[in-house]
C-alpha cells in the first residue's frame, strides 16, 4: 500500500494490521502476545517480581466522601476486588457503612466497570454508567439509595470522557430527572460519525429511552461536545462545550424552564472556561483567557461580552489546575514547576489561607461537604500512598480522614529536584526518586517518564508497583518537558504542532542530564511512557536509540499520517496537525511519525510495546504497526521488540487489578532484564 502525501509516496506496508475485526490481524496478534509470554516467562525474575508485585498491590483504596442531601457516598476497593464499589457512608458513627453499588457482582472477572456516579440532590436516587472490558461506551442506570435497587430505565450511547471535570449527566434541582449526552450514530459501530454528533438529552425518571426529549445540539458542527451542568442559580442548564481533547471551550445557556433561546457566552473557541457555580449572580468560571497560567473570572449572563467581566483571583505565578468556589471563597489547586499548592482566596483576589500540604505532591479528588464545611480532598506523591484529607473551614485545620496502608519501609528513599537545561536554553524541571545513600557512580538502573502534550502537567503520583524497582537499587525519573502545562499555555504551545520535536528534544536531554550526573548509564537508562507518551518514548529512540537500555512504549501513537482516520482520532489535529490538510504539516509529521521512521541497520534497544484489546481510544493498530516495522528490519543480533496484547482492556478506564498487575509484572520483568538487574529473592 503507497500512499501520496503532497506529491510524496509514502508505503504503508503494514496497513492490514488496522483491521481490528479481521482474523488473520487477531490471530497476529495472539501469536505475538504468546511470545512476548514467553519470552517474559523464560526470565529468572519472573516469578520473584509477580509475588512481590501482589504483596505491594495489597492495600485498600478510598475516594473523598461526596455529599447529597443527608448522605455522603464514598468510592472504595479492597485488595481482593478488581473493581471499585460505591458505599453509603454511615453517619451515626459506629453504625456500618452500606455498599451500594458493585460491578464485580455482575462481572467477577472486573470485565464490567463503574465509571462515572452522580446522585440527585436530596442523595436519594443515583445515576450512574458502566462500561464493558475496557470500552469508552458505556449504559447510564438508575439506583435507588434507600432500597440499593435499579429503577427500570437503561440509557444508551453515551461515551464516558474521564478527563472532564464534571460528572456525566445532571440532576435537575426537582429530582424528577436528569441531562445527559448520548452520540446519535452510538449504536453504527461501521459509521464514521460514530464519535461524533453529541445531542444533549431531557431523561425524566420512570420512562424510557425511546421517551428522552432532545434539548440541545449543534446540527452545523458535528464536531462539538457536550456536558451538561445544572448551573446553580436555580434558572439555568448550562453546556460545557468543546471539540476533541482541545482545552479551549465554549459555554451555551439554556433556561431550565425550556422558555428561551440558548444563549452562547464566548464568540470562539480561543480559551479554557471550567464552570464553578454562581456567586452574586454571576457564573464563575476558571480560564486562561487573557491569562496564559489561568484566573477565576465571574460573567453576568446578560451582558456576557468580556468588557463587562469580573476578577476574582487574578493570575498568579503558579499556574491554576483547579478551582473550587466555596461560598464567596474560591479555592485554588496551582501547579508550582512540579506539585500542587492549595490556597483559599477571597473575592478581591487575596490568599486568605494556605492550606499545608504533607509534602510536594498531587492534590485530586477534591469534594465540598456543605453541612459540616468541610474540603475533602486526595494527596499523594511519588512516595506517599493516598491520602484523604479534611479541611475545617471553620477552624482552618487540615487533617487526615483516611489513609493508604502499604507494606513498605519508605524511610529510606527520598525525591531530589533538579533543573536541565536543554541546548535552546529552556529550564525542564527533573524529579529524581531515589535510595538517601546514593552514590553517583553511573551505576543505578533508572526509568525515565515522560508525557510532553495535551496541556497535561505531570505531577507527583503514587504507583505501588514501583516500589519494586526502587527496593532493587532502582531510579525513578520524571522529566517534565514542554507540551506539557506545566507552566501554561505558553509551555503547551512549545511543545505542540510544529514544535513537536522540541518534546522528543526535551526527553532526549533529561537522560543525557541523568547520565552526566552520575545517576545511570546509557546501560541502564530505560524510557517508559504511555499515550502520547508512548509516542514520546517511541520517537526519542528511533532518533537516539544508543541512549536507552531498553523502552517501555504503552498504548502509543505511532501512526501520526493516518492516527486521525481512526474513532476518536481527528480530535487531536489540533495537538499535532494533519498530514492531509497541507505539505508542511505532513512534512513535520512524516519526520518523527514512529511507524514511518523505523530503518534498517540500526541497533535499536530492546522494547516493549502494549496496548489493549478494547481501545477505542488509541487504537491498537498504532501499537501493531509499530512492532511490525520494527521486527521487519530486526536481524538475529537484535533485541527482543515484543508486543503485550491485552485482552478485553481499553485505554486504562475501569481496567481490572489483576490486569493491572499482570501488565505491571510484564513491564517490570523487561526493565529489570533490560537494565541487567536480578531482583531481590533470587
Amino acid at each position: 500500500m503507497v500512499d501520496d502525501f503532497h506529491g510524496t509516496q509514502v508505503a504503508d506496508p503494514f496497513r492490514w494490521l488496522e483491521s481490528a475485526a479481521d482474523p488473520a490481524v487477531q490471530r497476529w496478534a495472539s501469536d505475538q502476545d504468546a511470545v512476548t509470554s514467553g519470552y517474559l516467562c523464560g526470565q529468572a525474575s519472573y516469578p520473584n517480581v509477580a509475588r512481590r508485585l501482589a504483596e505491594l498491590g495489597n492495600f485498600k483504596e478510598s475516594s473523598s466522601p461526596v455529599r447529597a442531601g443527608e448522605n455522603r457516598f464514598v468510592v472504595r476497593r479492597l485488595p481482593s476486588q478488581e473493581q471499585p464499589v460505591l458505599w453509603l457512608v454511615a453517619e451515626v458513627e459506629g453504625a456500618p457503612d452500606v455498599e451500594l453499588l458493585n460491578p464485580n457482582l455482575i462481572a467477577d472477572d472486573g470485565s464490567v466497570a463503574l465509571t462515572g456516579w452522580a446522585p440527585n440532590e436530596d442523595g436519594s436516587l443515583i445515576a450512574y454508567s458502566l462500561a464493558e472490558r475496557g470500552g469508552d461506551w458505556q449504559d447510564i442506570r438508575v439506583r435507588d439509595v434507600r432500597s440499593g435497587q435499579d429503577l427500570a430505565e437503561v440509557l444508551r450511547g453515551s461515551k464516558s470522557e474521564e478527563d472532564l471535570p464534571f460528572p456525566s449527566v445532571a440532576w435537575h434541582p426537582n429530582g424528577t430527572g436528569f441531562y445527559y449526552t448520548r452520540l446519535l450514530y452510538a449504536e453504527d459501530e461501521a459509521s464514521q460519525d460514530r464519535y461524533r454528533n453529541s445531542q444533549v438529552y431531557w431523561h425524566r425518571i420512570g420512562t424510557q429511552q425511546h421517551q428522552d426529549s432532545l434539548v440541545f445540539a449543534n446540527v452545523d458542527d458535528p464536531e462539538e461536545n457536550f456536558v451538561p451542568i445544572i448551573a446553580g442559580d436555580g434558572r439555568s442548564l448550562l453546556l460545557h462545550v468543546w471539540k476533541g481533547l482541545s482545552h479551549q471551550h465554549q459555554v451555551v445557556v439554556l433556561p431550565l424552564d425550556g422558555h428561551g433561546d440558548p444563549i452562547r457566552l464566548f464568540a470562539e473557541f480561543d480559551a479554557r472556561f471550567i464552570f464553578m457555580g454562581v456567586l452574586n449572580e454571576r457564573f464563575i468560571f476558571q480560564t486562561n483567557s487573557g491569562a496564559l497560567r489561568g484566573r477565576v473570572i465571574g460573567v453576568d449572563i446578560t451582558k456576557p461580552e468580556e468588557s463587562n467581566w469580573i476578577e476574582i483571583v487574578p493570575e498568579q505565578e503558579d499556574r491554576i489546575d483547579e478551582a473550587v468556589l466555596l461560598g464567596a471563597c474560591v479555592l485554588v489547586v496551582s501547579v508550582r514547576g512540579f506539585h500542587h499548592v492549595v490556597r483559599i482566596f477571597n473575592e478581591q483576589g487575596e490568599v486568605v489561607h494556605s492550606i499545608a500540604l504533607p509534602g510536594l505532591g498531587t492534590v485530586s479528588d477534591v469534594s465540598v461537604d456543605s453541612i459540616s464545611q468541610a474540603v475533602f480532598m486526595a494527596y499523594e506523591s511519588y512516595l506517599q500512598p493516598p491520602l484523604i484529607l479534611r479541611h475545617d473551614l471553620e477552624t482552618g485545620l487540615l487533617s487526615l480522614w483516611r489513609e493508604t496502608d502499604v507494606l513498605f519501609d519508605f524511610t529510606g528513599y527520598e525525591i531530589s529536584q533538579d533543573v536541565v537545561v536543554t541546548a535552546d536554553g529552556a529550564s525542564i524541571p527533573i524529579s529524581i526518586v531515589h535510595s538517601k545513600d546514593i552514590v553517583l557512580d553511573h551505576s543505578h538502573p533508572t526509568l525515565l517518564y515522560g508525557y510532553g502534550g495535551f496541556d497535561v502537567s505531570i505531577t507527583p503520583s503514587f504507583n505501588a508497583s514501583r516500589l519494586l524497582w526502587l527496593e532493587n537499587g532502582g531510579i525513578y525519573a520524571v522529566a517534565n518537558i514542554r507540551g506539557g502545562g506545566e507552566f501554561g499555555e505558553s509551555w503547551h504551545g512549545a511543545g505542540k504542532g510544529q514544535n513537536k520535536q522540541t518534546v522528543f528534544d526535551d526527553f532526549a536531554a533529561a537522560g543525557d542530564w541523568l547520565i552526566t550526573r552520575g545517576y545511570t548509564s546509557c546501560d541502564r537508562l530505560a524510557a517508559v511512557g504511555e499515550s502520547n507518551g508512548g509516542l514520546l518514548v517511541a520517537a526519542t529512540m528511533l532518533q537516539r536509540p544508543e541512549l536507552f537500555a531498553g523502552v517501555i512504549c504503552s498504548i502509543p501513537v505511532t501512526d501520526m499520517l493516518r492516527f486521525h482516520r481512526f474513532t476518536i482520532g481527528h480530535y487531536w489535529t489540533f495537538e499535532y496537525g494533519n498530514a492531509d490538510d497541507d505539505v508542511e504539516q505532513f512534512r513535520v509529521l512524516h519526520a518523527y511519525s514512529p511507524v514511518h521512521n523505523v530503518r534498517a541497520g540500526v541497533n535499536y534497544p530492546p522494547i516493549l510495546v502494549t496496548t489493549g484489546e478494547n481501545d477505542d481510544r488509541v487504537v491498537p493498530a498504532h501499537a501493531m504497526k509499530f512492532v511490525a516495522a520494527l521486527q521487519d528490519v530486526a536481524t538475529v543480533e537484535d533485541g527482543p521488540r515484543l508486543l503485550r496484547y491485552q485482552s478485553d482492556v481499553g485505554h486504562g478506564l475501569g481496567k481490572p487489578r489483576s490486569k493491572v498487575m499482570e501488565l505491571d509484572c510484564a513491564i517490570y520483568t523487561f526493565a529489570l532484564a533490560c537494565c541487567g538487574v536480578a531482583p531481590n529473592g533470587e
